[in-house]
């Protein structure tokens, strides 16, 4: 099946077989920042971005992404960069592993939202497993990040 797509801001025109998950697409072309962790879409690892929503690229099948702009972390390198900092500084950020769909989401979230409270950001990111936090140090930088865009507005 032929895939049209743009795709971190770049179009790609791809051949792909007909039953493939987004996921897998997306690692082909080297967007190695979109993992594969459950794959039962419970985990939040495989996040991207879908016309700027947050998807879950495991189950999700690639002809439903033909026409649409996909993002995936390596199209987010400055905004990443930016509040991986703040993740960093607030302790959240131990094996790393879960940081690309974490990050993916809270993009998506400060998009969406111009100040959620605690409960929104938790629901929010209810779908992203962290196995070495206990969040606190996450809600803390998502926080600190939020007040630092809201200042820059």
């Amino acid at each position: 099946m032929k895939i049209e797509m743009i795709l971190n801001g770049k179009p790609l025109v791809a051949e792909a077989l007909t039953d493939m998950v987004l996921l897998d697409f997306l690692r082909e072309h080297e967007c190695y920042s979109v993992k594969r962790g459950c794959e039962t879409s419970n985990c939040g690892l495989c996040t991207v971005l879908v016309e700027g929503k947050p998807i879950l690229s495991c189950s999700y099948p690639l002809a439903r992404a033909n026409g649409k702009s996909v993002t995936t972390l390596e199209g987010l390198q400055d905004e990443a960069k930016e509040f991986g900092g703040f993740m960093a500084d607030e302790g959240a950020e131990q094996c790393g592993f879960c940081s690309p769909g974490f990050i993916m989401n809270v993009l998506a979230m400060v998009s969406e939202f111009e100040n959620p409270t605690d409960s929104e950001i938790l629901t929010f990111l209810s779908g992203n497993m962290c196995r070495c936090t206990g969040y606190e140090g996450q809600l803390r930088a998502i926080k600190k990040y939020l007040a630092y865009k809201g200042a820059e507005k």
